[in-house]
Formats: structure tokens, sequence, C-alpha cells
């Protein structure tokens, strides 16, 4: 287990990449921004809109984009960046199994800011089994919800003959996790490609367990469909040069977001403005910082230390307080959605954790890291390697 020089990122997130000085892709891309063309950027993002705005005259649809929401801080600014490009936008809510009142008040707010708004629910019963399926199979839960959540928008733009989609930000980009999205540019028609969603094939995935006629919502459809239909998806993050999650949140803030409110220990993060809409967030964080030996207060951390809010040294101290943690109350939430209790919980939680970068405490039954944040670790003899 290696860290980048620069951030708090370890080598065990899948896909990243470190140069030959130890810097991870993350790190590489901030810094390419400070030499971005931003200009040549404004006029690329300029046509599109222009081009969005003839074919959807051509076509009748009567808006001219698809932006799907959660009605958190990225959804919100995607929304008001359309707008000021001149874009008349449909918003697509994907809405999550028991959404939170924060959630439900945030959703609400976008569309009071002045959107029309679709909202989308694939059958309840089919999201439980597999979200249970996948906690068994993967430790991974989320897995399932990552498939309607994205697919949505695609769905929505394909039956209304919209011609532009509009993602929030390229994780290949923030997170130097997938390198055939990095290369991407401001295209996200081929956002099935991340991590999660691992080509956007829900049939092959799930069609064993359930009726196909039950993925509908789930299926992507590849590239090559969305162009032969004449369907262009682009990225904001790659035309907005101030795309970050603090920026997004203030101006989401000052446009009437609701923030999450618990001890920031409970929700394993160093910022309330992040999930706000699900809890099935927080353990689901826990299982990818006992998989991995990161959770998503590094994530946070990582790109303020890449913007230069922190310092390295301020970041490690912060993972080191909050990832990894999780509420109890998000674990007996967790539990009671998929009708388990909580040593049924455990009982599978134990089988995945990386026993590797893990040992279980013998008087409090709980996992501990044997590495140290931000130290690079021997995970064969079990020993931090102090250069």
């Amino acid at each position: 287990m290696k860290y980048c020089k620069r951030c708090v990122q370890p080598d065990t997130r899948p896909g990243i990449e470190f140069d030959e000085n130890g810097v991870c892709a993350a790190c590489l891309y901030a810094e390419s921004v400070k030499n971005i063309n931003w200009k040549a950027r404004e006029k690329e993002a300029k046509e599109i809109v222009e081009w969005a705005k003839k074919k959807a005259k051509e076509s009748k649809s009567g808006y001219d984009c698809v932006i799907g929401v959660s009605g958190g801080k990225d959804s919100t600014v995607q929304a008001l960046w359309a707008r000021k490009m001149g874009l008349n936008p449909l918003l697509v809510n994907g809405m999550p199994e028991g959404i939170t009142e924060v959630g439900a008040h945030n959703i609400d707010n976008i569309s009071w800011l002045g959107f029309d708004m679709i909202k989308i629910r694939p059958d309840p019963n089919v999201m439980k089994q597999l979200f249970k399926r996948d906690f068994y199979k993967y430790l991974n839960p989320i897995k399932v919800t990552e498939y309607p959540l994205w697919n949505s928008t695609y769905w929505i733009t394909r039956a209304f003959k919209i011609p532009l989609i509009l993602q929030g930000d390229n994780d290949g980009l923030t997170l130097g996790a997938v390198k055939e999205m990095i290369d991407a540019g401001g295209d996200a028609a081929n956002v099935y490609d991340n991590a999660t969603l691992a080509g956007g094939d829900a049939i092959a995935e799930y069609g064993k367990e359930v009726d196909p006629k039950k993925l509908v919502m789930y299926q992507f459809a590849k590239k090559d469909v969305l162009d032969k239909e004449g369907i262009k998806a682009i990225y904001v993050q790659y035309y907005d040069k101030d795309w970050s999650s603090r920026r997004n949140a203030e101006i989401a803030l000052k446009h009437g977001l609701k923030t999450r409110t618990d001890d920031l220990h409970e929700l394993g993060r160093v910022n309330h403005f992040c999930a706000l809409d699900s809890d099935m967030q927080m353990p689901n964080q826990m299982f990818k910082y006992l998989k991995f030996g990161f959770g998503f207060a590094t994530d946070e951390v990582n790109e303020d230390i890449q913007q230069g809010r922190i310092t390295r040294k301020e970041g490690i101290k912060l993972v080191k307080e909050y990832d990894g943690k999780c509420g109890k109350k998000y674990i007996k939430k967790f539990c009671d959605y998929i009708d388990i209790d909580e040593k049924e919980f455990w009982r599978v939680v134990d089988q995945f954790v990386n026993k590797k970068l893990f040992k279980k405490n013998p008087k409090t039954g709980e996992w501990e890291p044997k590495f140290e944040v931000g130290v690079d670790f021997d995970e064969e003899k079990g020993v931090s390697v102090k250069s």
C-alpha cells in the first residue's frame, strides 16, 4: 500500500495510477487545470449549446437537455449552469429508497428554482432484492442503485428525443480512478464505463436473479446507439473552470440547499454537504474503507489538498479523524432495510475486510488499521515503511 506523495490517495483505489515520481493521476489532473485554455472550452460549450437548441427545435422535443439531479450541490450547479448557457433543461430525479428529510427538501427546492422535473422510481421490491444481493456478493450494496441513477438521464433523453445530456464531474479526473474516463474529454456518453457500472450491462449482472423486463431502467444504451440517435452527453465540470465540491456547495447553499447536521464522526465525512438524500451511503463508505483502506473522507481531503485549501499534513489529520466511521443509527437503518440483524450484518462485513490492512481488536471486537495514513505500508510484513 503506497500513498501519493502530494495527497493521501492510496494505490489500493481500483484503477488508480501513479507516475514515476509517486504522484497520483488525480493530482496530475489538478495540476494540468492551470494550463487549460478555458476560452477554447467556453467556445466549445457554446457551440454544443447552439447545436442542442437547433436539434431540439427540429425534433420538437420542447427541451434542449436532460440533467440527472439529486437536489444536492452538484446537480444544483448543473441546472443553474444550463440556464446561464441559455438551455431549457428537463431535470430527472432517480428517487432513492428511503429518501431523507433533507433530501426531500433539496429535490423540491431545486424544482422551485424554476425547473421542470420528472421523478422516476424502479420497482422497490426489485431494488431491495438486488441491493441485498450486492451486499452479500460484493459488500457493495450501492452498486445496483448506480444503474438506474445514472441511466435515468439517458433513458429519458431517448424517450423524449432530447439531444443533450449534462452530467456533473468525471470521476476519472477528480479521483484518477478509471483510465478510460480520463481520456474522454468532455464526452460523458461512456459514463457506463465507470468502476461501479462496469459496462452498464445490468441484464448480464442481474438477469439471473430477476426478470430482465424489470431491468429496463437499469440497462444502458451504448455510445454507438447514442451516436446513431444523435444524442450527445457532456460533463459540466469539463467546461466550468471553477468546478469543485466546496464551490458548488457554496452556490447551492445560497440557493436553498440544506445539509446534514450530524456529528461528522457519524457520517465518516469531513463536510456536511455530501450524500444528502440517502442514509445508505454511510455504511457503504465504511465498507469501502474496510476493503481498500480509504473512505469518503479521503476523497474529500484529496480534493482540498489538490486545490490548495489545506496541506497534506492537515489532510492526514482529518482522514485519521473521520475516515471509515459510521454511526450506529445508519447501520441499524441499513439492517432494517434488508431485513437482517446486526449480528448477520457484521458476519458478512467480516468476510470482506482486508486482513492485510486491518486487525480486529480482541477487547472491542472492532477492526483497526495496521497502516498509518499517509505512510507507505508493506502489506506482507504488516509494517509501515517510512522514507
